[in-house]
């Protein structure tokens, strides 16, 4: 179920969370701030970071993969040519 509220962001750029969005939130709590185009999304820190490492580890190799392909380190091959070297994984 889906809950809607409205808050307004104070001069220091704080927000307040209303009491019905709180759930299981408390004082000194952690959150994990995602900014896409004009979402904003919050999320528990201890949640979010059971996958935050893995997803950084994810990114981070990626973003490796696509500089090597750029600088031209990958080969071209066709497709049963790849299921084949995949075998030999």
């Amino acid at each position: 179920m889906e809950n809607i509220s409205i808050t307004r962001i104070s001069s220091k750029g704080q927000i307040v969370i209303p009491l019905e969005m709180r759930g299981d939130l408390k004082e000194g709590d952690k959150l994990v701030i995602i900014k896409n185009d004009s979402q904003i999304i919050l999320k528990k820190a201890d949640e979010f970071s059971k996958t935050l490492e893995e997803d950084l580890e994810f990114a981070r190799r990626t973003e490796e993969a696509y500089k090597r392909y750029e600088r031209g380190e990958f080969k071209e091959m066709g497709f049963d040519n790849f299921i084949e070297e995949m075998k030999k994984w």
